[in-house]
């Protein structure tokens, strides 16, 4: 495994490698796991992925294995009991803003029929596979993150700033930003 060619970010910690190596830039279809796609990159706000992903199962049980439902109707007594919940991010914007995300999907699923029906419109339901050589070349947003963003906010989402939108475009595979080198670059590519 250690001799696969990947993108430079990954670095070496086996939680990261293995993210990586089967799950960033899948095309994802699944709104339980776009859910939690959601949650995690709205807690990667101004901290590093691999802060995330060291902490993803404790954030699984922290919210309910992402079932959107159950986070949808968290009360005081739940979130107060997250704020003290050393093994998450214990921000307390954070922490709400799950709550009223899952309200506002479950929203936009019963308008689109999926929550993946809305999101992938923002791409023309086709994936957009760049080039880059260089992770420097990867932008931090683009017209496709914006207009998520703007739409997102619109309906009342939070944490969901143009690069927050486009670090989450990236992680379900609406974009494919492995580099060219990446081994996985073409396995994703869905034709």
């Amino acid at each position: 495994m250690s001799n696969k060619q990947r993108c430079k970010w990954v670095g070496n910690n086996p939680i990261m490698i293995e993210y990586h190596d089967k799950e960033w830039g899948l095309p994802l279809y699944d709104d339980k796991k776009i859910f939690e796609a959601i949650v995690l990159d709205s807690f990667q706000a101004g901290l590093s992925w691999s802060t995330i992903m060291n902490k993803r199962e404790n954030f699984r049980k922290a919210f309910a294995n992402f079932d959107v439902e159950k986070v949808a109707k968290f009360k005081e007594n739940k979130l107060q009991e997250l704020l003290e919940d050393a093994g998450i991010i214990r921000n307390k914007l954070k922490i709400y803003a799950s709550v009223t995300n899952a309200q506002e999907f479950i929203k936009v699923q019963k308008e689109f029929g999926s929550f993946s029906n809305y999101m992938w419109q923002f791409v023309n339901h086709k994936p957009i596979v760049n080039k880059h050589s260089h992770i420097k070349e990867v932008p931090a947003s683009t017209k496709e993150s914006d207009a998520m963003s703007k739409d997102m906010k619109k309906r009342g989402f939070k944490f969901c700033g143009t690069t927050i939108c486009y670090a989450f475009m990236q992680a379900v595979g609406m974009i494919n930003d492995h580099t060219v080198d990446c081994f996985r670059y073409k396995a994703v590519i869905i034709k």
